[in-house]
């Protein structure tokens, strides 16, 4: 699949890490570092921009590693990117661990999964089809 991109960053294209990797590292592109202090927000750019084809989406997932080492997660995760937007990337990270993160121009901050979807044709009715997990939920299969 090709993707229009604009590259406003000071870094090189999103790149797929192996063969078989299902997300390209997206890149903090900030001029001086930002300081996350913990259970703080913030909105980091990345200076990219694309045009997916109609029926994709982008998903902005957090990287495993930052997540598990730092504490460091996507707070809407995953974030859409919707084929009709042509805004700047940008990533909302939060600081979910007990001590202040420094996030530095061209760090790997998240991820982005290209993925296909369908919009749905609304059915009104007044009874759904009987299942045999039926309304069960939040834990309702597991233990």
């Amino acid at each position: 699949m090709k993707v229009k991109i604009i590259n406003k960053s000071r870094h090189q294209l999103p790149e797929y890490a192996t063969p078989q990797s299902a997300g390209v590292d997206l890149r903090a592109n900030i001029d001086s570092p930002i300081m996350l202090a913990p259970l703080q927000r913030t909105l980091v750019p990345t200076g990219l921009y694309i045009a997916l084809p109609e029926g994709y989406e982008a998903q902005v997932r957090p990287r495993s590693g930052l997540a598990i080492k730092k504490g460091i997660t996507v707070l809407n995760s995953p974030g859409t990117i919707d084929a009709d937007y042509r805004g700047e990337i940008c990533v909302i990270l939060v600081n979910l661990s007990d001590t202040p993160f420094e996030i530095t121009d061209g760090e790997r901050i998240a991820q982005m999964v290209i993925a296909r979807h369908e919009q749905a044709e609304w059915i009104e009715t007044d009874t759904l089809d009987e299942t045999e997990r039926g309304a069960g939920g939040f834990g309702h299969t597991g233990v």
